[in-house]
């Protein structure tokens, strides 16, 4: 008797083995191909940004943000078996504008896979530059519709951020603009920044992914380069001072949390 209730135990935890692993295994499923979400969550200070909202940085400077728009390119996912998906480059320069609220990117006909971590450019990037006009496609024309060039031979703004702002030796409240970007092909600001997803975002043919990305716009004047605006409160073509807010920028992205469904809530 002990010899059959010890089988029929072990037969017991056997199939509650295989359909745990089973339940943890949807990858193993996943076939055809599907969107991706990405969602640019805009934040300051712990807090959402909302416009027209002050904070109060670590130079003790008081901003009150009216504009935050950044270029978001080249988006490339990798999945658990170290295969890369790159979307296709002449699609994938996107417009992220916190004054429109179109902060979502949608990435589509993405191969079926369980992804982990997901690299992106922010700005455009010098190969899509050096094709000229004739090769800006869309781009062009929605860039110069969003404040995003300053000419085309100057090239693109990659971010526009602009408020005012007031501090112990301002005290008047003033204008801010910081314009980054690579200035045709003599200062090159692009960067990329790879973040790992850390739940593995699943995408089929019935699967959409909403990967919500936090996005610290304090960290553009306070990052890893402390950029004082009462030091100098307009920043365009800087030679020393664009290429620290870039930095900054690239760093300003982190992934707060991945949600598998069908994409139509997170």
């Amino acid at each position: 008797m002990k010899s059959l209730y010890k089988l029929s135990t072990l037969l017991i935890l056997s199939v509650f083995v295989i359909s745990c692993s089973d339940d943890d295994s949807p990858g193993d499923e996943l076939t055809g191909s599907g969107m991706v979400k990405i969602e640019f969550d805009n934040s300051v200070a712990g807090d959402d940004l909302i416009l027209g909202s002050s904070y109060t940085n670590s130079q003790a400077e008081s901003l009150t943000i009216n504009r935050l728009n950044y270029i978001v390119s080249n988006f490339r996912l990798t999945d658990t078996q170290g295969n890369v998906f790159t979307y296709p480059k002449e699609d994938g320069y996107f417009i992220t504008s916190e004054e429109t609220g179109n902060t979502e990117v949608v990435l589509m006909d993405v191969p079926a896979g369980r992804y982990t971590s997901m690299t992106f450019g922010i700005g455009v990037d010098q190969e899509k530059y050096l094709l000229g006009a004739e090769g800006q496609g869309d781009l062009l024309t929605e860039a110069e519709s969003t404040d995003m060039m300053w000419s085309w031979q100057a090239g693109y703004k990659f971010l526009n951020f602009e408020g005012t702002f007031t501090s112990s030796t301002v005290p008047e409240n003033t204008y801010f603009q910081i314009h980054m970007g690579s200035h045709g092909s003599s200062l090159d600001n692009y960067k990329e920044t790879t973040l790992s997803l850390g739940t593995e975002a699943l995408v089929s043919d019935e699967m959409t992914p909403i990967i919500h990305l936090v996005v610290n716009a304090g960290d553009i004047l306070d990052g890893d380069n402390k950029i004082s605006l009462a030091e100098q409160a307009v920043i365009m073509v800087s030679e020393e001072k664009s290429p620290k807010i870039a930095e900054n920028t690239a760093n300003m992205f982190s992934v707060d949390h991945v949600h598998n469904g069908d994409g139509s809530s997170h």
